[in-house]
C-alpha cells in the first residue's frame, strides 16, 4: 500500500513537472501577443498555461496586465489577486493590482496595493505616480501631487508622471502650472495624448476655447477613438454655443463607451439648453443609475424639473448635489435661480443662498489692489459693462437702451462681452460703446488685468447669477465701485458688490438690510426701448366675443401657486379662452405637460392656446389677440410685461414676499395702473374679473397706453438713462469723498 501512494506521489510529481515546462513554454508567446497588442491572444495563452499550472505566477500576472490594458478590469483584479496570493512581495504584481483597482474605482483598495509596492520598492516610479492618481480620486489632492513629484524625482524623463501631476494641479485649480507639467510631459513624448488631452481642460479653465479646441483636436489625431477626449470636446463645443457639433460629439463618444459619464451629463446638458428635456432627463437617469452620487447628473436632473415647473423638487436636487460636492458653483448658482420661482422663498431666504454662494466661492479668491487713481468727482467716469447677453436676448433688452443713451461726454463707456454667440444685438450693442472688448476668452485674472489697465471706475454686473456671469471677476474687486443692474436684477450677496439698482417697490425699505449691496432707487427695476413699428391694435374680446388672458413669459414661471389662480379664474369665466407664449413650448414633452396641469385643475384643452418660438416681430404681433396679460408669481415676468404694457395690452399683478415677485407689479405701478396691483389671490383674481367686464373701459386704456408708457420716466428710456446716470455720478462722489 505504501508503494502504491509513494508510485502516484512521484507519478504527479512528474505531470506536474510537465505541466510546469509547457506552461513555461508558453509563455514566451503569451509575451510576444501582449507587446504587439494581440490582448485576445495574449490572453488565450495565459489561459492555456493556467489550464496546465493553476498558480502559475507568471501566466496570472501577464493576464492581470493584458486585461488591465484592454479595460477587463474584473478579470484583470482577479488574476493579480491570485498572483499577488502566490507572491506576496512582487512589487510589479502589487502596483497592478493597485491599478485594475483603481479602475474599478475602489480606491481606498487600490491605494494600500500601491503603498505596499512602493514599501517594498521605494525607488518604483510607475508605482508612486499610480499612487498620486488614487491619492487625486480621493480628493487627497496635496499629497497626490507629493506622489507625483517623487515619481519625476526618481525618473526625470518620466512623461506619464508630469502628465499625472498636471491633473492633479488642475483639479486644484493650479491651471498654470498644471499647463507646466502637460507641456513637459509632451516635450518628453510629444504623442503622449493624455498631456495633450490636458491641455485642453487647462484651456478650458482658462475660457481660452480656440486653444481648447486645437488641443483636443490634437488629442484626437493621436488616439482617434478617446471616448473621454470626444465628449470633451463636445462638451467645449456647448460653451461655444456650436449645439449641434456638441451632440454629436456625445453621441459619438457614447456609440464607442454607451455608459461614459461625460457623454451621458454633456447629452443631458445641450438637452437642457436647447428645450429637449425627456432626452436630458433620461441621460441624467442613466447616470444616476451607475452613480448615484453624480452631483452634475443632480443638477441637470434638477433644471429639467425646474423647467417642468417643478422647483420644490428641483431644490431638493441642488441641495443633494451640494451635500456630496459643496462648493460646487454650479449647483449654487441653479439653487439661487430656481429659489426665485419657488413660492416658500422670501428675500431673507433669497438673500441668505446669494450669501452661501459668497462664503462657498467668492470668500476664497483674492481681491485686487488698486492704483491710485484721479478722486476728481466730476471728472468724465469709465463705466464698465460685464455681460454674456450682448445678443439676442431678453437682459439686452432691458440694457441696451442704457447703453444706447449715454452722455459720452460725462461717461465712458466699455463693454466687455462674454460670449462667443454674436449677432445684430451684438452689433447695437457694439456700436453703442466707446471700447468694445471681447472677453469670451480672457480668464477671470486676465479679464480683471485689462478691466483695472482699462481704468474702470464704475463695474457693472449685468447678469447676476444667471448663466455666463463673470460674478468671480467681481469678487476680486477689479475697480473701485461695483454695481449689479438690469440683467437679472435680484442682488448678488457679495460684499465687494456696492451698489444694486431696484426701486422702492421691488425692494421695499424694510428688506434693504438683508442686502450686501446698498439699494439705489430707479424709476423701476429695469425699462426696455419702445416696441418697433408698434401700431395699435382693436380690443379682441369686442369681435371674437370672449375675453383673451395672455402669458408670454418663461413656462417654469407658472407655479402651481399661479396655475391655480389662473385656473379658478377661467373658471369664474367660462367662455374665456387663455394663450400662453414660449419657445419651450416647442418641446412636445414640456407643451404636453403644461396642458395636463391646466385639465387637472378642470380647464379643457380647447381653451388653452401653446405658442412656440417666433421673430420677435411675430411676438409682439401676437399681442394683437390677447385682452389682458396674466403676470407670473412668485416669479414675476419682466420684459414681457414692458412688452404687454406697450403694446396696450394692461397686465394683472400681485406683490409678492420677494423681489423676484414683486417685480412685475413695480412695473405696473411705475406707469400709473396701481388698480391692476393685487396684494393676494383673490385680489388678483378680482381685478381680471373686474377689467373682463368692462370692455368699454379696457378699449379706452388700450389706446392710451403705449403714450402713457413713453411719458412715464420708468418707460421713457433717456429719463431712464439720466437717473442712472446720476446714480453713476453719485456712487463716484461718494468713493471720492471717503478717500
Amino acid at each position: 500500500m505504501q508503494s502504491t501512494i509513494g508510485s502516484r506521489a512521484f507519478q504527479n510529481a512528474r505531470l506536474q513537472k510537465k505541466n510546469r515546462k509547457q506552461a513555461d513554454g508558453l509563455m514566451p508567446k503569451a509575451v510576444e501577443a501582449y507587446r504587439a497588442g494581440r490582448h485576445a491572444d495574449a490572453q488565450a495563452i495565459c489561459g492555456q498555461a493556467l489550464g496546465l499550472v493553476a498558480d502559475h505566477f507568471d501566466a496570472l500576472h501577464l493576464l492581470g496586465a493584458s486585461a488591465l490594458d484592454s479595460g477587463r478590469f474584473d478579470l484583470a483584479e482577479q488574476a493579480l489577486a491570485r498572483a499577488v496570493a502566490i507572491e506576496p512581495r512582487n512589487a510589479e504584481a502589487l502596483a497592478n493590482l493597485g491599478l485594475a483597482l483603481f479602475s474599478l474605482k475602489r480606491y481606498e483598495e487600490a491605494r494600500a496595493a500601491q503603498e505596499r509596492a512602493i514599501a517594498l520598492k521605494p525607488n518604483f516610479a510607475t508605482a508612486w505616480t499610480g499612487l498620486g492618481n488614487t491619492l487625486m480620486n480621493m480628493q487627497l489632492f496635496a499629497q497626490a501631487i507629493e506622489a507625483h513629484d517623487r515619481a519625476i524625482a526618481l525618473k526625470a524623463d518620466f512623461a506619464d508622471g508630469y502628465c499625472n501631476r498636471g491633473m492633479a494641479q488642475l483639479l486644484l485649480q493650479r491651471n498654470e502650472d498644471a499647463m507646466q507639467s502637460f507641456d513637459r510631459a509632451l516635450a518628453l513624448a510629444p504623442r503622449h495624448m493624455q498631456a495633450m488631452f490636458g491641455k485642453g481642460l487647462v484651456s478650458i479653465n482658462l475660457r481660452h476655447l480656440e486653444q481648447a479646441l486645437d488641443a483636443f483636436n490634437a488629442a484626437l489625431a493621436i488616439k482617434p477613438g478617446a471616448a473621454a477626449v470626444i465628449a470633451q470636446r463636445g462638451r467645449l463645443y456647448v460653451q461655444m454655443g456650436r449645439f449641434a457639433e456638441a451632440d454629436a460629439d456625445f453621441e459619438a463618444a457614447l456609440a464607442i463607451d454607451p455608459r461614459l459619464e461625460s457623454a451621458l451629463l454633456g447629452k443631458a446638458h445641450v438637452g437642457v439648453l436647447t428645450e429637449r428635456i425627456a432626452p436630458a432627463m433620461l441621460a441624467c437617469k442613466r447616470v444616476l443609475e451607475q452613480n448615484p452620487n453624480s452631483e452634475v447628473a443632480l443638477i441637470w436632473l434638477g433644471a429639467c424639473l425646474a423647467r417642468q415647473g417643478d422647483t420644490a423638487t428641483a431644490i431638493q436636487h441642488f441641495d443633494r448635489a451640494l451635500e456630496i460636492k459643496p462648493d460646487f458653483e454650479d449647483a449654487i448658482l441653479k439653487k439661487i435661480f430656481a429659489l426665485d420661482f419657488y413660492p416658500g422663498a422670501d428675500v431673507a431666504v433669497h438673500q441668505a443662498v446669494r450669501r452661501e454662494w459668497w462664503e462657498r466661492i467668492g470668500s476664497r479668491i483674492p481681491q485686487r489692489q488698486l492704483a491710485s487713481i484721479d478722486r476728481d468727482p466730476e471728472r468724465r467716469i469709465t463705466v464698465g459693462y460685464v455681460s454674456s447677453d450682448f445678443r439676442s436676448h431678453s437682459a439686452a433688452l432691458t440694457f441696451l437702451p442704457v447703453l444706447r443713451h449715454h452722455d459720452h461726454g460725462a461717461f465712458k463707456v466699455i463693454c466687455y462681452s462674454c460670449s462667443p454667440q454674436v449677432d445684430s444685438v451684438t452689433e447695437q450693442c457694439k456700436a453703442a460703446a466707446d471700447v468694445w472688448v471681447d472677453a469670451t476668452q480672457l480668464s477671470d485674472d486676465e479679464l480683471a488685468d485689462r478691466i483695472q489697465a482699462d481704468q474702470v471706475d464704475v463695474l457693472v454686473d449685468l447678469s447676476g447669477h444667471s448663466a455666463g456671469n463673470r460674478l468671480t471677476v467681481f469678487a476680486r474687486k477689479p475697480a473701485p465701485v461695483q454695481v449689479t443692474a438690469w440683467g437679472n436684477a435680484t442682488g448678488t450677496g457679495l460684499p465687494t458688490m456696492d451698489y444694486f439698482f431696484a426701486d422702492p417697490v421691488t425692494v421695499p425699505q424694510a428688506v434693504r438690510p438683508l442686502f450686501a449691496e446698498q439699494v439705489y432707487d430707479l424709476p423701476a427695476l429695469i425699462t426696455t426701448d419702445p416696441l418697433p413699428d408698434a401700431k395699435p391694435t382693436p380690443l379682441p374680446m369686442l369681435h371674437k366675443g370672449h375675453v383673451t388672458f395672455g402669458v408670454f413669459n418663461r413656462i417654469d414661471k407658472i407655479s402651481d401657486q399661479v396655475l391655480d389662480v389662473w385656473a379658478a379664474l377661467l373658471r369664474a369665466v367660462p367662455s374665456a379662452r387663455i394663450v400662453i407664449k414660449n419657445g419651450a413650448l416647442d418641446d412636445a414633452f414640456l407643451r404636453d405637460g403644461l396642458i395636463a396641469r391646466f385639465i387637472a385643475q378642470g380647464i379643457a384643452e380647447s381653451r388653452l392656446t401653446c405658442l412656440g418660438a417666433s421673430t420677435r416681430q411675430e411676438h409682439i404681433a401676437a399681442f394683437a389677440e390677447i385682452d389682458i396679460s396674466l403676470d407670473p408669481f412668485p416669479q414675476n415676468g419682466g420684459v414681457s410685461t414692458w412688452e404687454s404694457l406697450q403694446a396696450g395690452v394692461p397686465v394683472v399683478a400681485k406683490l409678492g414676499n420677494s423681489s423676484a415677485s414683486r417685480a412685475g407689479g413695480a412695473i405696473v405701478k411705475a406707469i400709473g395702473l396701481d388698480d391692476w396691483v393685487a396684494e393676494d389671490d383673490a385680489g388678483y383674481i378680482a381685478i381680471a374679473l373686474k377689467h373682463a367686464a368692462d370692455p368699454a373701459e379696457l378699449a379706452r386704456l388700450r389706446a392710451e397706453l403705449p403714450a402713457r408708457v413713453a411719458n412715464s420716466s420708468a418707460g421713457n428710456v433717456q429719463t431712464y438713462t439720466r437717473k442712472v446716470e446720476e446714480g453713476y455720478r453719485q456712487f463716484w462722489r461718494n468713493y471720492c469723498a471717503a478717500g
